[in-house]
């Protein structure tokens, strides 16, 4: 793991401050956090710094959060136009607390960055809405280049780890946004006690569905108050994984012991592009 040192990292460190965003990257203790921001890539994570859940392997804090700042979509389209990024990753806390979970919120950063940064692939890792797909197609409506929505474990474990969330609503999610036409992807992390058919399982009902991209980690406790750890999965366990995704035909797997959803995104663009061109053809 990279530890932060370099100017580009302080640059934005500094930059983001004074736009009064927050990030996933430092909300949730990313340990790739040296690297990607070196790389001036950084998550924007949108709708506050409290999440009203508590998912028992985030260190976002919990809490009750304050209504959504109006010109927090402004603030993200003004920053990623800056960087001059050719893909991004936006995601944000979940906000259970609004009628619609933030989706018109979404909307609205969307279409601002979509306005200040044209050619930029924009993909979105949301929250799972309680399961009210009317806030999906809120979202979607807007036309990010990328519908995220993360499973996270396998169904056994869901609701020990995500506590308010379960599987059959994610999965739910996903399938709907899907049908939508969306170009979609989700996340699992290992590591919280899954075997390795349930993953198998799991791998093969998403791409039954039609998710297109995967990504595969290894899970790192951020404190002591969270879920322990309770495997460590190894480098070749993580290859034999990508490559049983890829056999499924997913169009394109990540997977390795420091993958996170956003990480290394923006290899991902020349798939996203011929993904959103098949769909539209």
């Amino acid at each position: 793991m990279k530890m932060p040192s370099g100017k580009n990292y302080f640059d934005l460190r500094t930059r983001v401050k004074e736009l009064g965003l927050h990030t996933v990257c430092q909300s949730a203790s990313c340990p790739n956090i040296g690297e990607c921001w070196e790389q001036k890539s950084l998550t924007i994570m949108i709708l506050g710094g409290i999440c009203t859940r508590s998912c028992q392997f985030c260190d976002v804090p919990t809490g009750r959060p304050a209504p959504p700042d109006p010109d927090e979509p402004q603030h993200v389209a003004r920053i990623l136009s800056e960087l001059g990024l050719r893909h991004t990753v936006i995601t944000c806390v979940d906000r259970d607390d609004l009628r619609d979970g933030g989706a018109s919120h979404w909307a609205q950063t969307i279409t601002a960055v979509k306005a200040a940064s044209p050619e930029m692939i924009l993909e979105v890792l949301t929250g799972d809405f309680k399961g009210d797909t009317g806030a999906v197609d809120t979202v979607l409506k807007a036309k990010p280049d990328v519908f995220s929505h993360n499973l996270e474990t396998v169904p056994r474990l869901s609701r020990l780890v995500r506590v308010q969330a379960s599987y059959a609503r994610s999965y739910a999610i996903l399938s709907h946004a899907k049908r939508r036409g969306a170009v979609t992807k989700t996340g699992l992390m290992l590591g919280v006690g899954e075997t390795m058919d349930e993953i198998f399982t799991v791998m093969k009902e998403i791409r039954e569905i039609g998710v297109d991209i995967l990504t595969m980690g290894q899970y790192l406790r951020p404190s002591k108050n969270h879920l322990p750890v309770a495997s460590y999965i190894t480098p070749d366990e993580f290859a034999a994984l990508r490559s049983h995704g890829e056999a499924l035909g997913f169009p394109h797997v990540e997977a390795g012991p420091l993958v996170r959803s956003s990480y290394h995104a923006e290899n991902q663009r020349n798939i996203v592009l011929a993904l959103r061109a098949q769909s539209s053809g």
